[in-house]
């Protein structure tokens, strides 16, 4: 077994090597630390393999040396103030005495002459009590003035030392997450960190990236959802609709006037937004038989799992979700480099593996060729042959084509990058950032899009992102 530990330990010699000795001592190995004394001055992340009784004794002996972040630690806060008070020797030490007998500690100070007769002095205030904050602001208002200032950890104002603290609480208060969230939040993002650390990437750059994937998402919520709709005559018979989001993989609706044929479905977080616009686009939504056909199994193009009466993938793309429903890595997942930030997204977006028996497999990848034969999707007047690639982007993905009427669904094989809103090319800067690369084998990727761009000549390729858009003929 393996067991993350997040660990408060005192700054001086000695300490890491006192951990270290208990995890020894109980048989356990350390399989990964990280430390990042310009990060936070106390925070060290252990992650150590062992069974579980070594665990739990582990557990027990660190706890007891006062090792491990106690329960309480995320209620802690850091509050910025500026005091003003006369340029005149002494004119702090009120301020001072008083902190003192509040038992405040002072994680950033900062203060210079101004020319004036007063001095403005800002300090970030280590709050363990949040019940004293009234009463010492209070006390702080008799003697001089106070203003609170807003704080924001890009700006890189506060000591190193509470760092993790000031960061766990805002992507809890963001994102409504609970303990167990929030930790597991905080160690993929020290991952994420250590990652790109060896890539000689600024620490603080990282969580500034994480920050702005979780803003980014939680600021696109309710009415703030306002995706770009398109439709077009896929064939005689069916009408097409394309929905991009802000963020996440676009929905396309293929509308035979009976039934539905989704293809992706953005995140699944969204869905709530979502969902009402979709039926007020096509009457009688909510109603009609709804089948999903992904191009991959990414969790951003997997929204509407929950609403389909069937979904109709690539088999390596089901053994994906298989992984997922039994606890373990999915393909993602697997890579070093990707599950950090698949693990943060997740959490961000409020993912559950899907169930598992609308499911079914159109076919099965048999060979090594770029892309491979694996089926036909058939839709009133529409005929696909589906084709799934070799793993460039995600193993299991999958390319449906209509030769008859001109049509591609290309995933993420081929996204129209050209074709971004503002909004969908800030975010898409993230991933690649975050996990180095959005593919999982760059080579494979662009033979894969290499071999689609000769096949879609005059024909109209809908992008897994960006506006569907047609291919030149030559």
């Amino acid at each position: 077994m393996q067991k993350t530990y997040i660990t408060t330990i005192p700054d001086k010699a000695g300490a890491f090597l006192k951990a270290n000795q208990i995890i020894a001592g109980h048989g356990g190995n350390i399989v990964r630390v990280s430390y990042n004394k310009a990060v936070d001055l106390h925070t060290l992340f252990l992650d150590v393999e062992a069974d579980k009784k070594q665990l739990q004794k582990i557990t027990q002996d660190l706890g007891a040396i006062g090792y491990l972040a106690n329960e309480n630690k995320l209620s802690q806060r850091v509050m910025l103030v500026e005091v003003r008070l006369l340029d005149v020797p002494g004119a702090l030490t009120p301020v001072l005495e008083l902190l003192q007998r509040h038992h405040i500690n002072i994680s950033y100070l900062n203060a210079q002459q101004s020319g004036t007769p007063y001095q403005k002095i800002r300090m970030g205030l280590y709050i363990e009590e949040p019940a004293v904050m009234k009463q010492l602001l209070d006390d702080m208002s008799a003697i001089c003035d106070v203003k609170i200032l807003e704080y924001s950890v890009t700006e890189k104002i506060l000591d190193s030392t509470v760092f993790y603290i000031e960061f766990a609480n805002e992507m809890r208060d963001l994102l409504g997450l609970d303990r167990r969230q929030t930790n597991q939040f905080i160690i993929e993002s020290n991952r994420i960190m250590q990652m790109l650390d060896g890539k000689d990437q600024a620490p603080f750059k990282s969580f500034d990236y994480i920050r702005r994937f979780a803003r980014f998402i939680a600021g696109h919520r309710g009415g703030n959802y306002q995706p770009i709709i398109s439709q077009r005559r896929m064939s005689p018979q069916v009408m097409g609709y394309i929905v991009e989001p802000p963020c996440g993989s676009n929905t396309y609706l293929l509308d035979d006037g009976k039934e539905l044929l989704c293809i992706d479905g953005g995140f699944r977080c969204f869905l709530p937004e979502l969902q009402p616009i979709l039926e007020s686009m096509i009457p009688g939504f909510s109603t009609r038989k709804k089948t999903v056909a992904l191009t991959h199994g990414d969790i951003d193009h997997t929204g509407l799992l929950s609403i389909a009466d069937r979904v109709l993938l690539s088999e390596n793309c089901y053994q994906n979700f298989v992984l997922e429903r039994e606890g373990k890595a999915d393909y993602r997942e697997q890579n070093p480099l990707h599950a950090p930030y698949c693990c943060l997204s997740k959490i961000i977006t409020g993912y559950t593996p899907p169930e598992l028996d609308r499911m079914e497999i159109i076919g099965r990848k048999l060979d090594e060729k770029t892309l491979s034969h694996i089926g036909t999707l058939d839709f009133a007047d529409l005929h696909f042959e589906v084709y799934e690639g070799n793993g460039g982007h995600v193993r299991g993905e999958t390319v449906y084509v209509d030769t008859e009427n001109r049509l591609m669904f290309s995933g993420d094989n081929w996204v129209n990058i050209k074709g971004f809103s503002d909004d969908q090319m800030a975010f898409n800067k993230l991933a690649p950032y975050l996990m180095t690369s959005v593919n999982m084998d760059s080579k494979e990727a662009t033979a894969c899009r290499k071999q689609l761009q000769k096949w879609a000549k005059g024909m109209v390729v809908c992008p897994g992102h960006g506006m569907w858009f047609e291919a030149a003929a030559k």
